[in-house]
């Protein structure tokens, strides 16, 4: 297959939706992977994968780095040293995987293909260590069938609950899946049902529990906002635990220098990006909005999934935004620009909201104000935005996970 025909037949694969267990990954691909971080938790999972990558690059790792969503191209999920897999690693590899699972009764989804195409071309390419960011969940998610040097928890809250669980502890439950035994768990601060969970189940199964207790203060971090400081903090503890021996400047190097497009972005002097997508993340944003520009109020244009709690993240980011403009995503589960603005009035019935049909004209309202353009709800939004923001970008390819 070329490049476009395998992601073709890979998104494809995205209409037999999201099953969750290890069976099907267990037979894609092997799972012997070196030197391994798995990061589970409900926000702050890319955040920490970014600095993790970029701490061990510092120390002149050769590290495999492993996430999602994409925001342009599909490419940026796998990478190695910083850079993306080729198109040419994609089409090869999923072309043997696609020959692997043929005649198979239940058909891999998207997800655990996307993770033995990850999991084969790190091994190819000699990955020193290799840092992992579960999809959904953690007990039954396909990159729960590797076994890592240390398991990391980052903040969990209430997301994705039609699938995990309607509580924290329920949730908690899922994510704290990934501890295996004897393996160390390094987690941030958590709410007081999810911390129980998580201590209880790393009894049961003989693994040393951590959790951090103060957010990184020693040196500078790349990324913006307060609760980004935690993220690093975490990250160092998992490096420390793990005994990757990275070197002191290292650490400080590597959190100078991340990068990690979509969590508080600066495009330019007026438009920040972010991701957040459920009220814990939602009000991190808020809170770094504040740190970054006072009491500046937003004009916020907005984006979301039907499946989350989109008056939760509106209330969240009310205090610091002046208006809504709304757009729809290209994502099967979006909500439409008008039910954006029928929430946001919810929240707030003097809220001025504007519904847009596409991101051209969501973009140029959104510039006809004075205020700073705060782009959110959604990476599926972010990547959209980004792609009109800059000419020099590819179209996104569309994914509805």
């Amino acid at each position: 297959m070329t490049y476009a025909e395998a992601v073709e037949w890979l998104y494809g694969l995205q209409l037999h939706g999201i099953k969750l267990g290890l069976e099907n990954m267990r037979r894609l691909a092997r799972t012997d992977v070196p030197a391994c971080i798995h990061v589970a938790g409900t926000n702050g999972k890319g955040s920490v994968c970014a600095f993790l990558d970029s701490m061990c690059r510092a120390a002149g790792r050769r590290t495999g780095l492993y996430t999602s969503p994409h925001l342009l191209t599909f490419r940026e999920r796998i990478r190695i040293d910083g850079e993306m897999i080729s198109e040419r690693d994609v089409a090869r590899g999923l072309s043997a995987i696609r020959e692997r699972m043929e005649g198979w009764q239940q058909a891999p989804t998207f997800f655990e293909v996307t993770t033995a195409l990850a999991l084969d071309w790190f091994r190819e390419q000699g990955a020193q260590g290799v840092v992992l960011e579960t999809g959904l969940g953690g007990r039954l998610d396909a990159t729960n069938a590797v076994t890592p040097k240390v398991a990391v928890l980052t903040p969990i809250a209430l997301d994705h609950t039609h699938y995990l669980g309607a509580t924290l502890a329920a949730i908690a439950g899922e994510k704290a899946g990934i501890i295996k035994p004897g393996v160390p768990v390094v987690s941030a601060p958590q709410p007081p049902e999810a911390r129980s969970v998580i201590e209880r189940t790393a009894a049961e199964r003989g693994s040393a529990c951590h959790f951090i207790e103060a957010p990184w203060t020693r040196s500078p971090v790349g990324l913006a906002g307060p609760h980004q400081r935690w993220n690093a903090g975490l990250a160092v503890l998992a490096l420390e635990i793990a005994e990757a021996r990275v070197p002191a400047e290292a650490i400080e190097r590597g959190l100078a220098v991340v990068q990690w497009p979509g969590r508080f972005q600066r495009f330019d002097e007026r438009i920040v990006l972010d991701g957040a997508h459920n009220p814990a993340a939602a009000a991190a944003l808020a809170e770094a909005w504040r740190a970054e520009f006072g009491g500046a109020k937003a004009t916020l244009l907005f984006a979301a999934m039907r499946d989350k709690d989109v008056r939760g993240v509106l209330a969240a980011l009310r205090p610091i935004a002046a208006r809504v403009i709304t757009v729809p995503v290209q994502n099967v589960r979006a909500c439409t620009a008008a039910d954006l603005c029928a929430m946001a009035r919810d929240v707030d019935p003097a809220w001025p909201c504007e519904p847009h049909g596409d991101m051209a004209s969501a973009l140029a309202k959104a510039r006809s104000h004075p205020d700073r353009i705060l782009i959110a709800g959604s990476l599926f939004l972010v990547g959209e935005a980004l792609a009109h923001l800059d000419p020099t970008s590819p179209a996104p390819e569309r994914t509805d996970q």
